[in-house]
Order: structure tokens, then C-alpha cells, then sequence
């Protein structure tokens, strides 16, 4: 129950967070902002969680999850009204770095609970539970954000999102009433390096598919609205096309729990790659709205998967005491794959075109897959060959 509990209060927080993701670049253009300005401003949510989420995840592994939490909710409370009390450009320069890190403490902290909280058997299913909850609330986060944009303006907009913020500290503060303190390792790690943590080739494979998969999310979003223009669909008919692929995370993520008894994981993961990777290498031969949506309904099946998994499988492959921070480096790489390879693949694109774009990211993701596969049957055969050892 507590579990359920914890994920609500993660809906809450998240569609704050994701609606801010809309307001903040609007109202940056709003005040007169350019395209450097406003892109420099969003860079800002990641930029700062690529460097400090590493570091957060120790933390946390070594006083707990409460505090973060609402340090977490607190950060983001203030970052979504500061843009009210201070309507200015230059407010989002402060708003959007604290948004960024702040929701990063805060879901650290959240997964991890949830993981350490679920069983073995249903910490895939609780995790799915809350991917998709993510996923529900960023749909609603920008269409809330949007409609109200439309009718009491930005800094408004900021003040509504700001209010679920609110119940969300104070269920935080009160961590101590319905929040159980988790037991802790006999002994915690306090000097084991990152080379110690990425020496495990379980959790070192996890990281790398779970932040390819999660960039060639961020290329798709980036690029399908370029490639739409050049085809010549217009702003509806590229919309619809996101919106497809949104509809597929929601239906994939609702469908995990159930996949991953009967597949296992690694295998899903592996699969997903897989699809990922060929939806990207057969879309530059598509160009009319129907075609790109069903592709794109396929790779949203594909990307939608990664998340999910990837926060079961670090904390399953994670050493004891250190999950936060294990949390915290996949939280890491996936903020610095979502930086490079957009801005790589946006070089490439103006260079070479789209296709290769596409082309490029799915040779990418399909040695991910690759990848996988042999470290599964390395895994395999080593199983059996300490099981015939043992007989």
C-alpha cells in the first residue's frame, strides 16, 4: 500500500515537472527570448543532473530517502513559483537548473524506495507502475500547462502548477509518519569508486541499453517534427503523430508487468533495442501521416519499454548499500546521452540529412541489442557450466 502510495505522490510531482517543460520555453519566448536563449534556458534541466546526480545517489545511500525527497519536492515547489513572483527572463535562468536537479533528488530517491520496497517478483510490475505513471502525467503536465497558457497567461500557468507541489512537500515533511525507514547493509560502502560499481558487467550492460534507448527517445522527439516539415504534414498532423507514439509508452508500460513474467527482462530489453532500431532504419522510407504514425507507434512500443526496465534491472544488479547511486549514475548517463547525441545527430542531420540520422541511431540501437544478447548467453553458459561444476 505504502508502495501506491509513494507512486501517487510521484504523479503529483511529476506533472509540476512536466508541464514546467512547456511553460518555461514559451514563456522564454514570450519575454523576447531567441533560439539560442531559449535552448540554452531548457539545456539547463539536464545540465546540472549530469553532473550532480552521481553524487545526489551517494547521498541518499547514506542518509536516506526521506530528506531528499523533500529537499526533492521543495526544489521544484520553488522553481515553479519563482516565474510567477518574478515574471522575467531572466527568472528562468534560476528556475529551470532548479526544476532540473531538484525533480532529479527527487526521483532518485522515489525509485529507489520503490525498488527497495518491492519484492524481487514484483519490483518489474511496481516499477512499470510507476513508468507509467510518469508517462500519464506527461501527458497532462503540457496539455494543463498549454490550456492555461491560453487563458490566464505564463506566469499564472506557473502559480497552477505549483499547487500540487504543495501537497507533495507537505506529505514529504511527513515522511516519518507513513514512510518506513528501510533497513540498512551491515556494512555501507563509503569508499567504493564509480570503477567499482561499473566492474559489475550486469549493471555496466543495463546502464549502456537503458541510456541508448533513452536518447533515441530524446532523437525521435527531436528530429520526427523536422523530418514531418520537410515531408511538408502540417502542425496538426505532426502532432497527431507524437501523440501516437505517447499512446504506445502508455499502452506498452500498462502491458510490462505481464511481458516481463513471461519473457524475463534482459530478454525484453533486448527485444525492445531491437524494435527500436529497425523502426528508425525503416523510417526515412516513410513520408505520409499515416505511414510515420505507425512507425511511430512501434518505436514508442520500443522506447517506452526502457525505462521501466532499466530501473528494475540497476536495482537488481546494483551492490548492496549503493542502489541510490547506481540510480543516480543511470540518471546521469541518461542526461549526458540525451545532450550529445541529439546535438551529434543535429551536426549530422544538417550535414547529411535526416536519414542518416535515423540510420545512424538505429546502428546504434541495434548494437545495443547485439550486445546484449551475447552478454545474456555469456550469462547463460556460465550458469550451466557452475551448475555441471556443482553435480
Amino acid at each position: 500500500m505504502i508502495v501506491y502510495s509513494l507512486i501517487g505522490v510521484a504523479f503529483l510531482a511529476h506533472v509540476g515537472f512536466a508541464g514546467s517543460k512547456l511553460a518555461v520555453p514559451l514563456f522564454a519566448i514570450e519575454q523576447g527570448g531567441n533560439s539560442f536563449v531559449v535552448g540554452s534556458i531548457v539545456a539547463l534541466y539536464s545540465a546540472f543532473p549530469m553532473v550532480f546526480a552521481l553524487p545526489a545517489g551517494r547521498l541518499a545511500d547514506r542518509i536516506g530517502y526521506r530528506l531528499p525527497l523533500f529537499l526533492g519536492a521543495c526544489g521544484i515547489f520553488l522553481g515553479l513559483i519563482l516565474p510567477w513572483l518574478w515574471p522575467d527572463l531572466k527568472t528562468l535562468y534560476l528556475a529551470a537548473p532548479m526544476i532540473g536537479m531538484s525533480f532529479i533528488i527527487f526521483q532518485l530517491s522515489m525509485q529507489t524506495l520503490v525498488g527497495a520496497m518491492s519484492s524481487p517478483k514484483d519490483r518489474a510490475s511496481n516499477f512499470s507502475i510507476l513508468s507509467l505513471i510518469y508517462a500519464i502525467a506527461s501527458f497532462f503536465g503540457p496539455l494543463t500547462a498549454g490550456l492555461l497558457i491560453d487563458h490566464v497567461g505564463h506566469a499564472t500557468t506557473f502559480a497552477v502548477l505549483s499547487m500540487p507541489l504543495i501537497l507533495v512537500v507537505i506529505l514529504t515533511a511527513l515522511g516519518k509518519r507513513w514512510i518506513p525507514v528501510l533497513p540498512r547493509p551491515q556494512k555501507v560502502p563509503t569508499k567504493n569508486s564509480l570503477k567499482d560499481l561499473l566492474a559489475n558487467k550486469a549493471l555496466r550492460q543495463t546502464l549502456f541499453s537503458g541510456a541508448i534507448i533513452s536518447s533515441a527517445w530524446d532523437v525521435y522527439q527531436f528530429f520526427l517534427p523536422i523530418y514531418g516539415h520537410s515531408n511538408g504534414l502540417s502542425a496538426t498532423a505532426i502532432g497527431a503523430v507524437l501523440s501516437v507514439f505517447a499512446v504506445a509508452v502508455i499502452v506498452v508500460r500498462a502491458l510490462v508487468p505481464w511481458v516481463v513474467r513471461r519473457m524475463g527482462d534482459a530478454k525484453l530489453m533486448n527485444v525492445a533495442l531491437f524494435l527500436a532500431g529497425l523502426c528508425f532504419c525503416v523510417m526515412p522510407l516513410f513520408h505520409s501521416v499515416w505511414a510515420l504514425a505507425a512507425v511511430s507507434f512501434f518505436l514508442g512500443l520500443g522506447c517506452g519499454v526502457g525505462q521501466p526496465l532499466s530501473m528494475a534491472m540497476v536495482f537488481n544488479h546494483s551492490p548492496p548499500g549503493r542502489a541510490a547511486e547506481a540510480t543516480g549514475l543511470r540518471i546521469c548517463l541518461n542526461q549526458m546521452s540525451q545532450c550529445i547525441l541529439p546535438l551529434a545527430f543535429g551536426a549530422l542531420g544538417t550535414a547529411a540529412g535526416y536519414a542518416v540520422v535515423f540510420i545512424g541511431n538505429s546502428a546504434i540501437l541495434m548494437t545495443g541489442a547485439w550486445m546484449g544478447h551475447r552478454f545474456a548467453k555469456s550469462e547463460e553458459a556460465r550458469k550451466k557450466s557452475y551448475s555441471s561444476e556443482d553435480q
